[in-house]
């Protein structure tokens, strides 16, 4: 989701229905021993695996601070690639670029309908509260329905501006009287520090700093109980997984065992996240606590990934924000669920959680 250059771009004025067609688009406690690096090696391994990451304060974080997979795949180069947001991701994907990666609900949704060839094989969180629609203080902005005629940055095809739309269509706002500016996480820090912008929806890190100079409007905690759940997934190449499905799970494992370990050590967690994102501990941990982590099990049942031959309501909700962006001009067509449902590679977590 975020960039760690801090870019000086123009702000470009986005018209919903108009968008170019572009590719940029509760906790249960589980055996810590089950998810060491020693567990499920794999028969064989790339000698590279190259990785997308984003700046989400999620497990994943974790699993690149511990230096997890280096431990599991002492021979294989693991080359971590940061990326501003899951339009990028889809990006490097349809390049060739990504072997796993992490992108929202929504790029997923719009990869999946756009026919990019990966699968699903993880969730690194269900997004609450952490990303949320703010006003900048000075803007007399205090409602939704206050952004007519307004500003609002947001990166365009991500979760956030999936959230927004939702949000303006919630309140009875058109969005075409919203002027939306696609704009990358510290893009929006720039131009909301110089009064470029009069709101923002967006995710931490740069969320909890436009926070402490604006008003939230509404967050994505309040739009999932509307049906408007957004998450952080993961996303495996076809081919990768068909050619390396151990690597597959053993990668899994040190996911799922990062859950366990914010879970039983959150402090600790919280400072290796902390690291990653270059913020104190106690921002860390605060920000990680507004997103909601699922294990392996909670994972493999029925709410989300599921398991082999029974695939988890993540395909409905994928399939609805696809019929979402189809409506905003930014998918052309929307595939059959069945198309979303074989993309949820739950074998993977299925046999994480021993289903």
């Amino acid at each position: 989701m975020l960039s760690a250059r801090l870019t000086e771009r123009r702000l470009r004025l986005v018209k919903p229905g108009l968008l170019a067609f572009a590719f940029v688009a509760a906790l249960v406690a589980f055996p810590l021993a089950a998810y060491s690096s020693s567990s499920a090696k794999p028969s064989s391994a790339p000698s590279q695996i190259r990785i997308a990451y984003q700046l989400i304060p999620n497990g994943d974080l974790i699993v690149k601070d511990k230096r997890w997979l280096e431990k599991a795949f002492p021979n294989t180069k693991i080359k971590w690639s940061q990326f501003a947001s899951g339009a990028d991701v889809n990006t490097a994907v349809a390049a060739g670029g990504v072997d796993i990666g992490l992108a929202g609900s929504s790029p997923v949704a719009k990869g999946i309908s756009i026919g990019l060839k990966y699968r699903v094989p993880w969730i690194f969180d269900v997004i609450g509260a952490a990303e949320a629609l703010v006003a900048r203080n000075g803007t007399g902005i205090t409602s939704i329905s206050g952004l007519v005629g307004k500003k609002v940055g947001t990166p365009v095809g991500s979760t956030s501006h999936y959230s927004l739309l939702a949000a303006l269509k919630g309140a009875g706002v058109d969005p075409t009287k919203v002027q939306i500016v696609d704009l990358q996480p510290q893009d929006i820090l720039a131009a909301w520090t110089r009064g470029d912008i009069d709101a923002a929806y967006v995710w931490n890190p740069t969320l909890a700093t436009i926070k402490k100079t604006g008003k939230v409007l509404i967050t994505s905690a309040v739009l999932a109980k509307r049906g408007k759940l957004t998450a952080d997934l993961a996303i495996v190449a076809t081919a990768f997984a068909k050619k390396y499905p151990s690597v597959v799970q053993t990668w899994v494992q040190q996911e799922s065992r990062a859950v366990q370990y914010f879970r039983t050590n959150p402090k600790k967690a919280a400072a290796s996240i902390a690291r990653q994102l270059d913020i104190t501990r106690a921002d860390a941990l605060s920000q990680a606590k507004q997103l909601i982590f699922l294990n392996a099990s909670q994972q493999a049942g029925s709410k989300y990934l599921g398991k082999p031959g029974a695939a988890g309501g993540l395909a409905v909700n994928l399939a609805s924000a696809a019929a979402f962006l189809k409506q905003q001009g930014q998918v052309d067509t929307v595939p059959a669920l069945s198309v979303f449902r074989a993309a949820l590679a739950n074998k993977f977590v299925a046999k994480a959680a021993g289903k």
